[in-house]
């Protein structure tokens, strides 16, 4: 058995998804090899990434790693960072001019900083964030590239020792320390009961470095350079790389 392990956003959902690349996921899980998604997405999106898609994942490692759900979207892992650190961290992110940031937690709440010019009227700010009891990933997003990178490392001096910020493009998503995409998929090998030589990655954004890092990889062509440098292949796409690897 071994195990895709894809990022969905400009990777497996690059360009679209159509009939052949189904088709490929589709023969790569009949060889009786596991296909799953690593996203920055938190599980809310889950049921629509496969209803989008067509592909019934074997596995879904949301929110960067940080949450672990089987095929039908019951949660089997997750690591949660504590309250405390969510009014401050927000507040952070506002300084630093973000506009909202979104809170994974039981459910999925957008807060917005009130003092925003384009804060929606009836929104939920600072003061909502306090009733919220934890969060696996808080996501927001800027402008551009440059901006991502600055505010990324902001947050990495400011609350290192107890979340990990990840850039995404222009998104950043902030999960519980010590975790990345690489550590999702090490919490699922011991799930499945499957082997690190097992496992292929793909991916093509900052995010995915870690797992690309880890485990031997393929990056997008799409993908951005830091991507590529360190992947040990590079590839056009999952469709190509499933038939690649069968």
């Amino acid at each position: 058995m071994k195990i895709i392990a894809s990022d969905y956003d400009g990777t497996l959902n690059h360009g679209g998804i159509d009939d052949e690349k189904r088709a490929a996921v589709s023969a790569w899980q009949n060889n009786g090899n596991l296909f799953v998604v690593v996203t920055g997405r938190d599980k809310c999106f889950c049921p629509e990434m496969k209803e989008k898609s067509g592909i019934c994942m074997d596995y879904y490692l949301a929110c960067n790693g940080a949450m672990i759900l089987d095929r039908h979207f019951e949660i089997l892992d997750e690591e949660r960072c504590e309250k405390a650190v969510i009014v401050p961290l927000l507040q952070h992110l506002f300084e630093l001019g973000c506009p909202w940031g979104n809170v994974c937690a039981d459910k999925q709440y957008r807060i917005y900083n009130k003092e925003d010019a384009e804060c929606p009227a009836g929104a939920q700010t600072l003061s909502d964030a306090k009733n919220i009891s934890y969060f696996n990933q808080i996501s927001t997003a800027l402008p551009t590239f440059e901006e991502s990178a600055r505010v990324t490392a902001a947050v990495k001096e400011k609350f290192g020792t107890v979340v990990n910020p990840l850039q995404n493009g222009t998104c950043i998503d902030i999960v519980p320390v010590g975790m990345d995409k690489a550590q999702g998929i090490y919490r699922l090998l011991k799930l499945c009961g499957a082997r690190y030589e097992d496992v292929i990655t793909v991916g093509d954004n900052v995010n995915d470095i870690a797992m690309l890092k880890e485990f031997r990889s393929y990056a997008m062509e799409n993908g951005v350079d830091a991507v590529k440098k360190i992947a040990d292949m590079t590839t056009p796409g999952v469709t190509q790389l499933i038939y690649n690897e069968l």
